[in-house]
């Protein structure tokens, strides 16, 4: 590990203008590129303090040996430069996006004399209009299928060209209509070339013109009786607005833009483009990067679109550019943008209308693709063994920690305080076991107060059930567990005597919560007020992903590549989601509560039933004892009890929209199950087990 201080330049060597710096380390390879408005200012930022540094810049600059700078004219050029290097160098430290050479484009080779129609991935050529790209090959297979009838260009290799050309007869496409076989001159080169300029422009989306064309050719060979023509022209038709329907209009004005979404969290993030062109979502695609340095969306987005365009020139780049955020600054970004268009491009965020709704859609693709990322790389058995063995070394444990437990707190302001713990074994979620906790000790909000609480508890229960099964008795008064053929403990031991395992009875081999110092000695202070020693403490804080462990002042700093922060990022994400899942199940019952739930006796059917009788609880609180007995069910008793339980419950407070401030009137249908307004919490996905 070196130290920046040996490298430091001078305070005078930097100048104060724009340019692209480099990082080298030990053996001069370049680990990091990165551009700036002023070198100078930049650059201090790399020699500060360590301990004020993030986690990732401070692994950086402890990796190299030296740093090297390029003096240029204007930002856009540092911009360039960046880029270029970026792509030379391959730097450990920079983003990158994963290569989308996987990517297929349709491929029309214009260069060519008789040009031709094929699928094409890596990088584009000179000479060749590509369009896409596409998620998949059968797309641009079952499009050009469709597209042949009507535009019969040739899609043979040029071997299978020559062959035909040298036999006099033409492959299987010529014979059945799909290709106009320029290889046995039954078009001229330039007819064929006519055809594949026509073919592009449908591909563009200027598809009315030829289907209005087929329309008129159509309505007179019907005039002319010419019904087999007709028929042919009709089926043309009906082949063009089927390929046309593949890719549904999502922009009215048929705007050519591509949009881009970044989904993301504290060490990797999804990409995903869609590409939009004539109004129609022509292409897709998406990557999942590794943030290696600390980065902002923005940043993200400049680096993606740097990814996107640096190769491009002309209509590839589109008028419009839609984005998550923009960077900063974003005048260079727009004139580099405009430079490989060669005419203005707008860079923006969009705010409403289609071009919003569109761009939802786009970052839903994008959270889904990380999602689903996230979800493959923790399936892998031999990923997870992996980052078992790393978190056992990193905090020095006698062994992998095969069962793992995280807790978290939730609150709104001090309100409805709760808790969950969430377990893993083999690295996996075991969501049978996960258990919520409302905090019962005090009232307010004290998060290390409330983490000690927990902790407590649990593992008092643990206690009991462990002097219970008789693991705390010597000698031969023990209980010896039951154990069947299949290994599984019966009987007497970890389970009920329904066969199904006891609540608290499995011990972890780690106790991970969500927070700093803090949280970890409130923790590990309740363990150590049980007399509990065998199962480690640490926490995970999630501002720079900091590993805490009890006693320790600095914390661990785990690789940023490294399968176990990864795990235990994970494991803490998935406890944070199940608290906060149960705090808002428990606030949205408290705004609805009702007088008529302390009604004894009356339950949801009839509560309902009342309320679809009277329509709101305020007709109900202003009826009669004889008027309620005629809601079927409804006894003369049961009545009184209601009245008398509605006058002595204040009225409810009036709903208010908290957007405009204005009190609504309750009307039928805006009641929920229990009489008040509803006031809609997010779902409970998973409920687990209260304690």
């Amino acid at each position: 590990m070196a130290d920046p201080s040996s490298y430091r330049p001078k305070p005078g060597e930097i100048p104060d203008s724009p340019g692209v710096y480099r990082f080298r380390d030990e053996h001069r390879r370049v680990i990091y590129v990165g551009k700036a408005k002023s070198l100078r200012q930049r650059l201090a930022n790399y020699f500060q303090d360590l301990a004020g540094l993030h986690p990732r810049t401070r692994s950086m600059v402890t990796t190299a040996a030296s740093v090297e700078w390029t003096v240029v004219s204007t930002e856009v050029e540092a911009l360039q430069l960046e880029y270029s290097w970026i792509k030379e160098y391959d730097p450990r430290f920079n983003v990158k996006y994963r290569d989308d050479k996987s990517y297929p484009y349709l491929a029309v080779t214009m260069s060519e004399e008789y040009p031709r129609v094929q699928v094409m991935r890596g990088h584009k050529k000179k000479g060749v209009r590509y369009f896409g790209p596409y998620a998949h090959a059968w797309a641009i297979r079952d499009t050009v299928d469709l597209l042949l009838r009507v535009f019969p260009v040739r899609t043979c290799s040029a071997g299978v060209f020559k062959n035909a050309a040298r036999t006099g007869r033409p492959c299987l496409l010529g014979y059945i209509g799909k290709c106009s076989a320029p290889c046995v001159d039954r078009v001229s080169a330039e007819e064929h070339r006519e055809l594949a300029d026509e073919f592009c422009d449908f591909m563009t989306g200027r598809t009315n013109t030829y289907i209005r064309r087929l329309e008129k050719q159509m309505g007179e060979a019907a005039e002319e009786m010419e019904y087999e023509r007709a028929a042919r022209l009709r089926d043309d038709i009906e082949a063009l607005k089927k390929a046309m329907e593949k890719n549904a209009v999502v922009l009215a004005d048929a705007t050519d833009a591509d949009l881009i979404a970044v989904a993301e969290d504290e060490l990797e993030a999804a990409v995903q483009i869609f590409h939009v062109r004539g109004g129609r979502v022509r292409g897709q695609r998406g990557w999942v990067t590794d943030k290696v340095e600390e980065i902002t969306t923005g940043a993200l987005v400049e680096h993606a679109l740097q990814q996107l365009y640096g190769e491009e020139t002309g209509d590839a780049v589109p008028k419009e550019v839609l984005v998550p955020a923009l960077p900063d600054p974003v005048e260079p970004v727009q004139e580099w943008l405009a430079g490989r268009r060669g005419s203005g491009v707008s860079l923006r965020i969009p705010q409403r209308g289609d071009k919003k709704a569109l761009m939802e859609t786009v970052q839903r693709n994008a959270q889904q693709a990380l999602v689903l990322h996230k979800t493959k790389r923790a399936s892998d058995l031999t990923t997870r063994s992996r980052a078992l063995e790393e978190i056992a070394d990193a905090l020095d444990l006698d062994s992998a920690p095969l069962r793992i437990e995280c807790y978290d707190i939730s609150h709104l302001q001090g309100d409805d305080v709760v808790a969950s713990m969430v377990v893993f074994e083999d690295g996996l979620a075991r969501k049978s076991e996960y258990r919520r906790f409302q905090i019962k000790g005090f009232a307010g909000q004290d998060d290390v107060r409330s983490m000690h609480e927990v902790i407590t508890r649990r593992f008092r229960r643990y206690l009991a059930e462990k002097e219970k099964t008789g693991e705390w008795t010597d000698g031969e008064d023990a209980e010896t567990p039951e154990i069947d053929r299949n290994g599984e403990i019966v009987g007497t031991g970890l389970t009920e005597d329904d066969g199904r395992p006891k609540k608290f009875a499995y011990p972890p081999q780690l106790v991970v919560v969500d927070g700093g110092a803090p949280q970890v000695a409130a923790a590990q202070r309740a363990l150590d007020d049980l007399g509990i020693d065998d199962i480690a403490v640490c926490g995970l804080a999630k501002r720079l992903e900091e590993v805490w462990l009890p006693g320790d002042d600095d914390p661990v700093i785990l690789p940023r590549t490294s399968e176990g922060l990864y795990m235990l990022q994970r494991v803490r994400d998935e406890a944070h989601r199940f608290a906060i899942t149960y705090q808002r199940t428990k606030r949205s019952k408290r705004f609805r509560s009702s007088p008529l739930d302390d009604v004894p006796g009356l339950g949801e059917t009839r509560k309902q039933a009342l309320l679809k009788h009277f329509g709101s609880l305020k007709k109900l609180r202003s009826a009669t004892i004889d008027q309620i007995c005629e809601v079927p069910g409804i006894g003369r008793k049961t009545a009184e009890t209601i009245a008398v339980a509605l006058a002595q419950a204040a009225p409810a407070a009036p709903a208010v929209n908290t957007a405009t401030g204005e009190i609504m009137e309750e009307e039928p249908g805006t009641m929920g199950s229990s009489g008040e307004p509803v006031t809609t919490g997010a779902p409970d996905e998973r409920r687990g087990q209260e304690t």
